[in-house]
C-alpha cells in the first residue's frame, strides 16, 4: 500500500516539471497507470491487506479503487477549460486535486480512527480551494464557508469521542478492537449518541436537513471538484459510519427512529424537488442527497444485507453522478448555460452524446441489471423485512426518481432547438472516452458484483 501511496504521490514532481505543452497528457497517463496498478494490487490481496499503517477490507477496498479510477477521469474532464488558464494556475490546480486524491486515498486505508478523522479533514482544504479559486459563479466563495462550518460543526463530538474512546481503552486499531471485542459503553440515550457522534459523517453524506451546502458547492466547483464531490468525498460518509458501527454495542434501531424518518423523508422530498429544479447541477446534486439517504436508511437497519446495499450504492452512486456532472459540464462547456430549458434538442445535433445521455440516466434510475438496481433491491429487502409500511413509502420514491429521469431527458435533450445553440462544435474523443470510463466499471460490476460486496 505504501507503492501505491507514493506512485501518487510522484504525480506531484511530475507535474511540477513537465513541460507546459505535455503537462495534462503526462498527469492524465501517470494516474492511469497508477490506477490499473493500484487495481491489480487489491485484486492480488484479495481485498485483505493489514498492517499498523494501512487497512484494505471488504469496506475500504472498492471505495479505495474508486478514488483511484477517478483521479485520471477529472484530469480528462478539466483540460478544455483549464488550458486557456496560465501555466502556473494549471500547475496549481493539477497539484490541488493531487492533494485531495492522496488525503482521500488515505482515509480510506489508514487502519487508525484518529488518523482517519485528521485526513477526513484535511480532505476539506483542498476542496475548498477548488471551488473559491476556480469555481465559476459569484457565490463561490458563500459555497466554500457553507462546506467549512457544516464539516467543522459536525466533526467537534466525533474528535471528542475518539479521544475518550481512546482514552477509555487506549486502542482505535479495528483490527484489535474487534479482536478483543471492544465496544463503547452502554450510554443513557443511545439514540442522541449515534446522531451526535456521527453528525460529521452525516453532513458529508448528506443527511437530509444537513444537506443545505452540497446544492451550493456542486453549483459553484468546476467539474472536478463535483466529480471528485459526488464520486468520492460523500462515499466518506458512509465509510466512517460502516467502519465505527462494529465498535458500537448491539444497535437499537428504535433508540435512533427520528433518525430513520427523516433519512426516510430525505429520500422522497429531494426526489421530489428534483422534479421542480431550473438548473441541471443543482438538480444532479438534489439525486445525489436523495441515494444517499438510501445509504443512512441502509445503514440504520444494521443488517449485513443492508450494509452490502448500502456499500453497493455508495460504488453506483459515485460512478453515475460523476458521470451526469461530466455530460452537465459538456453541455455548459457549448452553451455557458445550465439552465435546462436553454439546453432542449440536443439529440438533433448530437446524436452520440443522447446515447450517452440515455444510458447514464438509466443507470441513475435503476434500470435491471445495473448495479444501481441491484443496491437498490437489496436496500428495498432489508427496509422490508424491518417494517413492510416503510417499505412502500420508500418505493414511491421509485416512481419519483423515474420521473425526474424522464424529465431531464426530455427538458435537455427533447424539444425544438433553440436559436442560440445551432452552431455548436462537436464531441471531442476525449468526452466520449470519458464517459465510455465511467460507465464501462458499471457494466463489468453487473457481471460480477460480488467483488464489491
Amino acid at each position: 500500500m505504501l507503492m501505491i501511496l507514493s506512485a501518487w504521490a510522484s504525480v506531484l514532481p511530475t507535474v511540477l516539471v513537465a513541460p507546459a505543452k505535455h503537462m495534462w497528457t503526462l498527469a492524465t497517463s501517470q494516474g492511469f497507470l497508477i490506477t490499473l496498478l493500484s487495481l491489480s494490487w487489491m485484486y492480488l490481496q484479495n481485498f485483505n491487506f493489514a498492517n499498523p499503517l494501512f487497512l484494505i477490507d471488504k469496506i475500504s477496498g472498492p471505495l479505495a479503487i474508486l478514488t483511484c479510477w477517478l483521479f485520471p477521469l477529472t484530469m480528462l474532464a478539466s483540460q478544455s477549460k483549464m488550458r486557456l488558464e496560465p501555466i502556473s494556475r494549471q500547475r496549481a490546480y493539477i497539484l490541488n486535486l493531487t492533494f485531495l486524491q492522496l488525503t482521500t486515498l488515505l482515509a480510506f486505508s489508514t487502519p487508525d480512527l484518529m488518523l482517519f478523522f485528521i485526513f477526513f479533514e484535511a480532505s476539506l482544504v483542498p476542496t475548498m480551494i477548488v471551488i473559491t479559486r476556480w469555481g465559476a459563479q459569484e457565490r463561490r466563495l458563500e459555497a466554500g464557508m457553507y462546506l467549512a462550518f457544516y464539516t467543522m460543526l459536525g466533526a467537534i463530538p466525533l474528535m471528542i469521542w475518539i479521544t475518550k474512546f481512546y482514552y477509555t481503552h487506549g486502542s482505535l486499531l479495528p483490527t484489535l478492537t474487534h479482536t478483543l471485542h471492544i465496544t463503547q459503553a452502554a450510554t443513557n440515550y443511545p439514540g442522541l449518541f449515534w446522531a451526535i457522534y456521527n453528525a460529521a459523517f452525516l453532513v458529508k453524506l448528506p443527511m437530509y436537513c444537513l444537506h443545505l451546502w452540497l446544492p451550493k458547492a456542486h453549483v459553484e466547483a468546476p467539474i472536478a471538484g463535483s466529480m471528485i464531490l459526488a464520486g468520492t468525498l460523500l462515499k466518506l460518509g458512509g465509510y466512517g459510519i460502516l467502519r465505527t458501527s462494529p465498535l458500537l454495542q448491539e444497535n437499537n434501531l428504535a433508540q435512533t427512529l427520528p433518525i430513520m424518518l427523516i433519512a426516510i423523508l430525505g429520500i422522497l422530498a429531494t426526489a421530489l424537488l428534483c422534479l421542480r429544479q431550473t438548473d441541471l447541477k443543482s438538480l444532479i446534486a438534489m439525486s445525489s442527497v436523495s441515494h444517499m439517504n438510501l445509504v443512512v436508511a441502509a445503514v440504520l437497519i444494521s443488517s449485513p444485507w443492508s450494509y452490502s446495499g448500502a456499500m453497493m450504492m455508495m460504488i453506483a452512486h459515485g460512478l453515475t453522478s460523476s458521470a451526469l456532472f461530466c455530460l452537465a459540464n459538456t453541455s455548459y462547456e457549448r452553451t455557458n448555460s445550465r439552465t435546462m430549458i436553454l439546453l432542449r434538442g440536443m439529440l438533433l445535433i448530437f446524436p452520440l452524446a443522447g446515447t450517452w445521455w440515455l444510458i447514464v440516466m438509466l443507470l441513475n434510475m435503476g434500470l435491471p441489471p445495473s448495479i444501481n438496481f441491484v443496491s437498490e433491491i437489496i436496500i428495498m429487502l432489508s427496509l422490508f423485512n424491518w417494517s413492510p409500511v416503510t417499505f412502500l413509502i420508500v418505493a414511491l420514491n421509485l416512481i419519483f426518481t423515474t420521473a425526474y429521469t424522464l424529465y431531464v431527458l426530455w427538458a435537455t435533450q427533447r424539444g425544438p432547438l433553440p436559436n442560440h445553440i445551432k452552431t455548436l462544435f462537436p464531441y471531442q474523443i476525449r468526452e466520449h472516452l470519458l464517459l465510455f470510463l465511467h460507465i464501462l466499471p458499471g457494466f463489468l460490476l453487473i457481471l460480477s458484483p460480488v467483488s464489491i460486496i
